[in-house]
């Protein structure tokens, strides 16, 4: 039995929540524990999809309700941390898989990358604007309006 982390979107499009609950599903029947965050969307589908294959699922919840958890969620843990949450995700799983793409699903992809904890990753980075690239520190003072 291995502890499996699946992490994705809260807003996740239909084919991230069908492919969530399928792996759930599959998870559940192999005897693996699912370890996700509790709340909507990639969480909720693969909550599910466990549930319905009788498998135990851990809803790590970024606040301190315990009944903010969706339904299939086993054992809710309201941990209060808000989005540093996703360390002790990573770090309670033996593998992650990531379905689809977010800034949160990134950090805990990045998290395991960078803790030793593998991860399998379903679907790429859809990501919402970020990140300005700039080719050199001008260009940076430039953008930030710093007159020279």
């Amino acid at each position: 039995m291995a502890y499996v982390g699946v992490v994705g979107p809260s807003d996740a499009s239909d084919e991230e929540v069908d492919a969530a609950e399928a792996l759930g599903l599959g998870l559940a029947q192999a005897g693996h524990v699912v370890v996700c965050g509790g709340l909507g969307g990639v969480m909720a589908a693969v909550s599910r999809g466990a549930a319905q294959g009788g498998g135990l699922v851990v809803g790590l919840l970024p606040g301190t309700d315990r009944g903010d958890a969706n339904e299939h969620v086993t054992v809710a843990i309201p941990t209060g941390l808000g989005e540093l949450r996703n360390g002790l995700l990573v770090r309670t799983c033996d593998v992650v898989v990531s379905i689809g793409g977010s800034w949160g699903t990134l950090s805990e992809v990045a998290l395991a990358v960078r803790t030793g904890v593998p991860v399998l990753a379903l679907g790429g980075w859809d990501l919402p604007p970020g990140p300005v690239p700039v080719a050199s520190v001008a260009e940076a003072l430039d953008r930030l309006g710093v007159v020279r």
